[in-house]
Parts: C-alpha cells; sequence; structure tokens
C-alpha cells in the first residue's frame, strides 16, 4: 500500500463517481482528485500561460507542474477546481475547455506527466481518486479499489435529468446512444480499457441509492485501514 493511503473509484460517467467521491472525501478529511478534468485543466493552463497546441515538449513541462488543486463541494454541489490558487471550476467545465482538453490528450508525453501529477496528489492524511484507470494504472497499490457500474439507460436518465435542471433541451434517446458509444469505445482502446482492476469490488448503482453505496464502501474502507494500522 501507499504510505498514505489511496482509495479508487473507477467506472463509467454516470455511474455516480463523483458524487460518492465527494462524500467520502468530506467524511474522512482527505484530499480529492478528479482525474478527469487534468485534460481540460492542461487545456486551460496552456490558453492561460500562451503555449502552442503544437508544441508537445512545451505542454507536457506544463502538464508535470500543475498547481492545481480539487476540492469537496458542499452537500449536492459539484467539487470546486483550483489552479495557481484560482477558481476554475466553471471555465474547466465549459464546452470550450472540452475542446482543448481534445488538442493535448492526443499527445502520450502529456499523458505521462499526468501520471506523475496524479500519483503525487497521494498526501496525508489519505486520497479519494476518481476517474477510469485509478485502480488498473495509477494507483495499482490502492487500499481500496472500487468500479462503480450502472446501466447506460440509468445513466442516460441521471443526465438528462440533470441538463433538463438546467433548462437545456436535450433528448433521452440521443444521450443513451452517446453513452453506448462512449462505453464501446472507452472498453475496447487499446490504452488503459474501461475495466475493474482484478482486486476491485465492482457495485452496482442503478438501482441502489447513492447513500447506500457510500456506506457500503465507508465499511470497506474503515476495515481496510485497521487491518492496515
Amino acid at each position: 500500500m501507499a504510505l498514505s493511503p489511496v482509495i479508487t473509484i473507477d467506472g463509467p460517467s454516470g455511474s455516480g463517481k463523483g458524487t460518492l467521491c465527494q462524500m467520502l472525501a468530506r467524511e474522512l478529511g482527505w484530499h480529492l482528485l478528479d482525474s478527469g478534468a487534468l485534460y481540460r485543466i492542461v487545456g486551460l493552463a496552456a490558453q492561460k500561460q500562451q503555449v502552442s497546441f503544437d508544441d508537445e515538449a512545451a505542454l507536457a513541462e506544463l502538464a508535470a507542474h500543475l498547481d492545481v488543486e480539487f476540492r469537496a463541494g458542499i452537500e449536492g454541489e459539484p467539487s470546486t477546481v483550483w489552479l495557481d490558487g484560482e477558481d476554475i471550476s466553471d471555465q474547466v467545465r465549459s464546452e470550450s475547455t472540452g475542446e482543448l482538453a481534445s488538442k493535448v490528450a492526443v499527445f502520450n508525453a502529456v499523458r505521462e506527466a499526468l501520471k506523475d501529477l496524479q500519483r503525487d496528489f497521494a498526501k496525508a492524511p489519505g486520497l479519494i481518486a476518481d476517474g477510469r484507470d485509478m485502480g488498473t494504472v495509477i494507483f495499482t497499490d490502492a487500499a481500496v479499489k472500487i468500479f462503480l457500474i450502472a446501466s447506460a439507460e440509468e445513466r442516460a436518465s441521471r443526465r438528462y435529468k440533470q441538463l433538463i435542471s438546467k433548462g437545456e433541451s436535450v433528448n433521452l434517446a440521443a444521450l443513451l446512444k452517446d453513452i453506448q458509444k462512449r462505453d464501446e469505445r472507452d472498453m475496447n482502446r487499446a490504452v488503459a480499457p474501461l475495466r475493474p482492476a482484478d482486486d476491485a469490488v465492482v457495485i452496482d448503482s442503478t438501482a441502489v441509492a447513492i447513500e447506500d453505496v457510500f456506506n457500503q464502501v465507508l465499511a470497506r474502507v474503515s476495515s481496510a485501514l485497521e487491518l492496515s494500522s
């Protein structure tokens, strides 16, 4: 196990990972890592510092030295993202930033730099790591590994309700199709495919309240920490 305990929560988008990770971080008082936001943050930082999106070496150097922090939000609110002491949460979640992320994610040097950066998040008293390959690639020695799943239909429904609540016009059937395509792509990609680690606990949240998932995971975390002490 790492010197500071790490709990990895992997799984597809919409499975409830983000909410679960925030609940655990608040309960335990641990650090939080939202690995899925890192490429967006690199894109924003590159834009801010006027680093060329064609300069792989410069982008990798930037990624390796990001001063980024994730903070669990209050109950019912998303986590906040801080870069160089500035709250960039809204910028990170914008559509335009997603386009920046796609520009930097194509470079292997950036991916490698972010691996080291992510591992640096493992500090006392502990880390809750949210992602897709946290347990299989980044923190292979994590104290507890959770792989959270939910049916594509349920995840599409959750996303639909979320977007409708924001006043956006969306089509449920189109959302479901997009999620199914993304699942297929993520599970069959050559590098770090979306799959549970061999020693991960798989939890299906389709018909389970997030509070019940939280209690189940917290019990496993408590047990693992007792055994390692």
